[in-house]
C-alpha cells in the first residue's frame, strides 16, 4: 500500500485548524491514559493503522500497561478498565459509530455520572478529533513509520 497524499503538507491552513483542536484538548483535564484509551479504541473500530500505531506508542510512554492495551479492543469482557474508562470506552463507540446507533440514551445514561459537564464537552471533542485524524489517514493512506 502506499501513501496517496503528504495531507500534513497539502494544506497547512486544515492542519493547522486541527491541530488548534488538539491544543484544546491537552489544555483539558482528563487523564492522558484515558486519552489514549480512547485515541486507541476509535482507531481501532476505524481500522486506522497510522493511528494505532502512534497511540499505542503514545500510550505506552505514558506508562499504559502491555495487558490493556492488548484489550482495549474487548474492555466489556475484561476487568482491567474502570467504570469511568468503561463509559468513556462506550461513549466511543457510540460516537465513532454515530450512523449506526445514534448514540443511544443507554449510552448517555452510563457515560453522565462519570464526567462534569465540562469533561464531556472535552470526551466528546477528543472523540471527534481523532475521527478526523483517522478519516484523513485513511483516505490518504497514510502509513506508520
Amino acid at each position: 500500500m502506499q501513501t496517496r497524499l503528504d495531507f500534513a503538507n497539502a494544506d497547512k491552513d486544515a492542519i493547522k485548524a486541527l491541530m488548534g483542536v488538539e491544543s484544546q484538548i491537552n489544555k483539558g483535564t482528563l487523564d492522558i491514559l484515558l486519552k489514549e484509551l480512547v485515541r486507541l479504541r476509535a482507531s481501532q473500530i476505524n481500522g486506522c493503522a497510522f493511528c494505532l500505531d502512534m497511540h499505542v506508542t503514545d500510550a505506552r510512554k505514558a506508562g499504559e500497561s502491555e495487558r490493556r492495551l492488548a484489550t482495549t479492543a474487548a474492555w466489556r469482557e475484561t476487568p482491567f478498565f474502570s467504570d469511568r474508562e468503561r463509559a468513556a470506552l462506550e461513549w466511543t463507540e457510540a460516537l465513532t459509530l454515530v450512523s449506526q446507533s445514534h448514540v443511544p440514551d443507554a449510552v448517555w445514561t452510563a457515560v453522565r455520572p462519570h464526567f462534569t459537564d465540562a469533561e464531556l464537552m472535552e470526551l466528546t471533542l477528543l472523540i471527534t478529533s481523532i475521527n478526523s485524524w483517522n478519516r484523513f489517514a485513511i483516505a490518504f493512506r497514510k502509513m506508520p513509520e
